[in-house]
């Protein structure tokens, strides 16, 4: 049976760094990075990614809608 795992990317020049990302994740996949945008913002991403099943939840819930959410099938 294939297992469903997840992958986001973050448009990273409009991403304010606003967090709300990081705490809808269920599986705590998101983290804010260090460095920072064009605009001062620190950015989101995929702290751990194996862990990412593509709920949606991080995109649904990005005030800005700057999270894009992608699902792969990968065979066991």
């Amino acid at each position: 049976m294939a297992k469903v795992i997840g992958a986001i990317v973050v448009d990273e020049e409009h991403c304010k760094g606003c967090e709300v990302c990081v705490v809808a994740c269920p599986t705590q996949v998101i983290g804010m990075t260090d460095r920072v945008n064009s605009k001062g913002y620190h950015i989101a991403y995929m702290e751990t990614p194996e862990s990412c099943t593509g709920c949606a939840n991080c995109a649904i819930v990005c005030p800005d809608g700057v999270i894009t959410v992608y699902k792969m099938k990968k065979e066991a």
